[in-house]
């Protein structure tokens, strides 16, 4: 038992500088290859290569570089979540695991080739400094951000502790730029946030599953019932949420659900990869011996539940909202989620390298494959009652080149849709609109998720489905329909 619970750590999905893995922490050389010899000639080929390179190429390269290189293409060439990590890679990895990161302090994302501020941290560097949810980042330092990548734009925001950076931003309400400096520091990310939305009705949102959130789930849990210990139905937010710690997704399920049953199950060539995951202290708890589950109210177990999810919903999401489905004791509300259902395990290489190599796909506990398919809700609701805005450009799992397949499911196309036009479209609404906050007054889908609960009508969309019937594109209304529809619900019955 215990030996299966270390080798899955880690899920997620590197949404915008992160990662997408399944953590065990183990040499390289202590995994002796069984039963297969070395490819004797293909390897004399690769020191070929190596050594025409070496004398031919047009200047002189590095020794290591090749070889790294030689390594990264190796591993990448697998799927898209298998990688090799060098010593900054596997640094920021370790990092992620535990919430913790230098920085300032902001989550962002890309508008008109700018870095887009979509949400300061709470009392981090960019909050104090005043940025807010909208403000663009024109220049870091002297270096413009137009040109770079999100990830390049990330990178040189992070950097050591107590050392500046200087921030041009362009603000909607102001006429001239802003320019800040802001002294980057350690950030510690809150993964939980949870209030009473209105009376009765409890909002809890996981942004990401790390090493402190169970503990810090329970506890939220735990004051929200010391306000309202009469709280009548609760929405699980795990939108745009890309996984994260394997024993996190256990344990918020585990909150829920009852006591030992199966929550997540694995399935791969080695025998450690073929492992069912419980509802059990062991399973979510670490190597702490205290039950962070064990002071919740027993009204947890029973209070009426809505889990949204979105396009952005991966790995460790899709494990605890496929799980609260698979057992009837939450209705998923919102988008198809992203389809990441594999375990991606970590053999170090090195005490600064690793490779991260896919090992296993998950399954939910009625078996179903998560991978490149993802979680389909039970009420469609899009992101604002005008449509799912960029949420319906967003690539899935199965949009990625050499994606592992489904192995239960034969997969379906995505419906056939002009993609420029749809682009042009969805931009055009997104000018228009605010920045969502999540749980704010003007957070549609949680809107139809406490209607849910209330058994009130709740403004569902039916899914775009492929008629066989459509041909090349040439009947259009065949190939995409789609309608928004009220759907009349009873949440006595869930």
């Amino acid at each position: 038992m215990g030996s299966k619970f270390k080798n899955f750590g880690l899920i997620g999905l590197g949404m915008v500088a992160g990662v997408a893995v399944s953590m065990q922490f183990s040499a390289v050389a202590q995994k002796a290859t069984t039963g297969s010899s070395l490819p004797v000639e293909e390897l004399r080929q690769l020191a070929d290569v190596f050594g025409l390179i070496k004398s031919d190429y047009v200047e002189p390269v590095e020794d290591n570089k090749l070889l790294t290189e030689a390594i990264s293409g190796m591993v990448a060439s697998l799927d898209p979540h298998s990688a090799y990590l060098d010593k900054k890679s596997f640094k920021e990895l370790k990092e992620g695991t535990q919430g913790k990161f230098v920085g300032l302090g902001i989550e962002v994302g890309m508008e008109d080739g700018y870095v887009k501020i979509i949400s300061p941290i709470e009392d981090s560097p960019a909050y104090r400094a005043g940025l807010k949810p909208g403000d663009l980042i024109t220049r870091l330092d002297s270096q413009p951000v137009k040109g770079l990548t999100l990830d390049e734009a990330v990178k040189r925001m992070r950097g050591e502790p107590n050392t500046k950076i200087t921030l041009t931003i362009a603000r909607k309400s102001e006429d001239k730029p802003i320019v800040v400096t802001i002294t980057r520091e350690l950030i510690k990310q809150q993964s939980v946030k949870a209030k009473i939305v209105e009376p009765g009705y409890a909002w809890v949102r996981i942004a990401q599953f790390q090493e402190p959130t169970v503990e810090d789930m329970a506890k939220k849990i735990q004051t929200l019932y010391a306000q309202d210990p009469a709280i009548k139905g609760l929405v699980l937010d795990l939108r745009n949420d890309p996984g994260g710690v394997l024993p996190g997704a256990i344990g918020v399920s585990a909150a829920f659900l009852p006591k030992d049953v199966p929550v997540v199950s694995t399935n791969g060539q080695l025998p450690d990869s073929k492992a069912t995951f419980y509802a059990r202290r062991e399973y979510y708890s670490g190597r702490t011996l205290s039950d962070p589950l064990a002071k919740l109210p027993e009204a947890i177990k029973n209070v009426p539940m809505v889990v949204l999810i979105n396009t952005g919903s991966a790995s460790a999401s899709e494990i605890v909202a496929g799980a609260l489905q698979d057992y009837k004791r939450a209705t998923i509300l919102g988008t198809q989620s992203f389809g990441k259902g594999s375990v991606q395990t970590i053999r170090q290489i090195s005490a600064d390298t690793a490779v991260k190599l896919t090992t296993a796909r998950y399954y939910t506990p009625n078996g179903r494959s998560i991978q490149a398919k993802g979680i389909v809700p039970d009420l469609n609701v899009e992101e604002t009652a005008d449509g799912d805005g960029f949420n319906g450009l967003r690539a899935r799992e199965a949009d990625l080149q050499k994606h592992l397949s489904n192995d239960k499911e034969k997969e379906v196309a995505r419906p056939k849709i002009d993609e420029v036009e749809e682009e042009q479209r969805l931009i055009a609404l997104a000018k228009k609109s605010k920045p969502l906050e999540y749980g704010g007054a003007e957070d549609f889908q949680l809107a139809q998720a406490l209607n849910h609960l209330k058994g009130l009508p709740v403004k569902v969309t039916e899914a775009k489905v492929i008629d066989k019937e459509a041909k090349d594109g040439k009947d259009a209304d065949k190939a995409g329909k789609s309608d928004k529809t009220e759907h009349k619900t009873d949440s006595k019955k869930k």
